[in-house]
This record gives structure tokens, C-alpha cells and sequence, in this order.
């Protein structure tokens, strides 16, 4: 976890695939719909396709999104 300067945190992830033709948002994609144990499908790019601090929409049960994703950044 990172924090920007509002105090904002955010999660910090390095990718291996480089950022050309949305490789990188598609490899981002997989490795949190794994990281949380849901669909690919399920997860979706909100905003920041050419950014580099992104925001990704996940569906599903929003008590066990945030048990997986608690278990993540422990």
C-alpha cells in the first residue's frame, strides 16, 4: 500500500507486460481477479486505461472482496 499526498492509499503493483496495447491492463486484470478469487469477468478497468494509477470495478460478494483482498495486503 502506498498513500498519495491527500492521504489517499492505494494499491502498489508491478507489472512484467509492458504497456502497449492494453497488455498491461489485461495482465493487471488477471492477477487481481486470481488475487481475489473471482472471474476474470468480474473484473473491469473503471478508469485509467492509458494512467498509471487506475481504478478496477469488481463484482461480487462485497464481504468476501474485502476478506480477499484484506488477506492480500497482509
Amino acid at each position: 500500500m502506498v498513500a498519495d499526498a491527500d492521504g489517499r492509499r492505494w494499491l502498489s503493483i508491478k507489472l512484467a507486460a509492458a504497456p502497449s496495447d492494453g497488455a498491461a491492463n489485461e495482465a493487471l486484470v488477471r492477477l487481481v481477479a486470481k488475487a481475489l478469487g473471482v472471474a476474470k469477468r468480474d473484473v473491469t478497468l473503471a478508469s485509467g486505461a492509458t494512467s498509471r494509477l487506475k481504478r478496477l470495478h469488481v463484482s461480487g460478494d462485497p464481504a468476501a472482496l474485502a476478506a480477499a483482498l484484506q488477506r492480500v495486503i497482509e
